[in-house]
């Protein structure tokens, strides 16, 4: 871990909650876990891993994602304008380059789309959606044992059940469903051959 790291990991546990401070740890360590087993940059997949929840304080709350994103330009989905919440991403790639220094396009690019993905995502890009939902002290999601074995053996795989059974649960708690998400679902679908 470089000096950067470790001061921005400083300053993270002081802004963060201990839960979501634990969790972002969590993501650290199991996208350089991936990295190494996907021969990425480890650096590069700790920093963004580090900083995906950096706007998840509560300094930022869903009315202030909101408006930081109208006032920096940042495109608003309709379901984020509904679901402020799922800012958070877009606003965390933000904060990362302004606040914490960050100026790599794919570190940016991965905490940008940890939550919904993208079409033609990079590895770096996977890695981090993939931490996300499955770091060690998750333990909620379905078919998490299975994602956890699929993580290591293929990435687009893996992705690719994450995004299904996302989809499943969200369409079953009948919640917005960001049409991000469906497009990366179709995408992979497609991709793979499904």
């Amino acid at each position: 871990m470089n000096d950067s790291m470790i001061e921005i990991r400083k300053k993270l546990k002081k802004k963060l909650d201990g839960e979501r401070y634990e969790h972002t740890i969590g993501v650290v360590y199991t996208a350089a876990a991936l990295a190494m087993r996907y021969d990425t940059e480890i650096e590069k997949a700790m920093m963004a891993g580090l900083l995906h929840d950096c706007a998840k304080t509560e300094k930022y709350t869903s009315e202030e994602l909101l408006n930081l994103c109208k006032r920096k330009g940042i495109p608003i989905s309709d379901s984020e304008a509904l679901k402020p919440g799922l800012l958070h991403a877009k606003a965390g790639a933000y904060l990362a380059k302004k606040k914490y220094k960050v100026n790599d396009p794919e570190i940016l690019d991965a905490i940008a789309y940890h939550t919904t993905g993208k079409p033609e995502m990079t590895t770096l890009d996977k890695i981090i959606y993939i931490a996300d939902f499955m770091e060690p002290g998750r333990c909620e999601a379905s078919n998490l044992t299975l994602v956890r074995k699929l993580a290591f053996i293929d990435l687009n795989e893996c992705l690719f059940k994450i995004l299904e059974d996302s989809l499943v649960y969200l369409k079953k708690k009948h919640v917005i469903i960001d049409p991000m998400t469906e497009k990366t679902y179709k995408y992979y679908k497609k991709y793979l051959n499904r």
